[in-house]
């Protein structure tokens, strides 16, 4: 039988979801809670994968099992799971559903925070130099993304994809001035690697003239490298949103 489980987590500790052979993951701290409580090994497939130190407010796993759930078995796996994990749903869903090749859009949030703050530094990337960039210039870079369907520009060299084509839905910022805070949004139906961080760190050279809006069309348009790239920190994103064409329980 085939299960969903839905959960959050802080990346902060973990080298990614994906189980490392030298670095803590998401993926391995959930597997081993899993066949503790299971009674058997477990091996997770997530619906995608997140670098060292990015988070998610919602994530999709799936596994298989033949074990019946002993009781109260959320709060049971909770309480074998670190601090920074927590599993909010368990579904029983179709024996073919697939949390990554069945998902049909995901969706991202960067924040950048706009004054240092002892309480988000693994939450948000702090830039103190906030000042000098024209937020207008961040819009119109967002704003030119959707256009587009290939974006080779904004993956990382070593990703040995096949294609770069993705099928962007949302690209905007919400400036936040009074709670000092940026947050860029954007979905697709798949992200390339790097990806966000990547788009968010054209925005940023854009409005600090370093990067022209014209420069990053014509990357696109070429799908060719830009002029100059910027991969900002991962603390600052999140992933937020995972849809499916199906409906199970546990809905962002």
């Amino acid at each position: 039988m085939r299960y969903f489980i839905t959960l959050a987590y802080r990346g902060t500790a973990f080298s990614g979801w994906q189980r490392q052979p030298n670095g803590p993951s998401v993926q391995t701290a959930l597997e081993t809670a899993l066949a503790t409580l299971l009674r058997h090994p477990v091996e997770l497939t997530g619906c995608g994968r997140t670098d060292a130190g990015v988070h998610a407010r919602y994530y999709v796993a799936h596994f298989d099992t033949e074990a019946g759930f002993p009781d109260s078995f959320l709060t049971r796996l909770n309480s074998l799971l670190p601090p920074d994990i927590a599993v909010y749903d368990a579904c029983r869903v179709a024996d073919d559903a697939h949390a990554r090749f069945d998902a049909v859009e995901r969706g991202y949030e960067y924040h950048i925070s706009l004054r240092k703050d002892p309480f988000a530094n693994d939450l948000a990337w702090y830039y103190p130099h906030w000042r000098r960039i024209d937020t207008g210039k961040m819009q119109e870079v967002a704003a030119l993304l959707p256009s587009f369907n290939a974006f080779a520009p904004f993956c990382k060299s070593d990703s040995g994809l096949e294609h770069f084509q993705c099928a962007l839905h949302v690209a905007r910022w919400d400036f936040q001035p009074a709670n000092h805070r940026w947050i860029f949004h954007v979905g697709a139906n798949r992200f390339l690697r790097g990806m966000v961080r990547l788009i968010v760190g054209a925005c940023v050279e854009a409005g600090l003239g370093k990067l022209q809006v014209a420069d990053i069309r014509t990357a696109l348009e070429m799908q060719t490298p830009l002029p100059r790239s910027l991969s900002v920190p991962p603390q600052g994103l999140f992933l937020t949103r995972v849809v499916y064409p199906f409906d199970f329980q546990g809905k962002s």
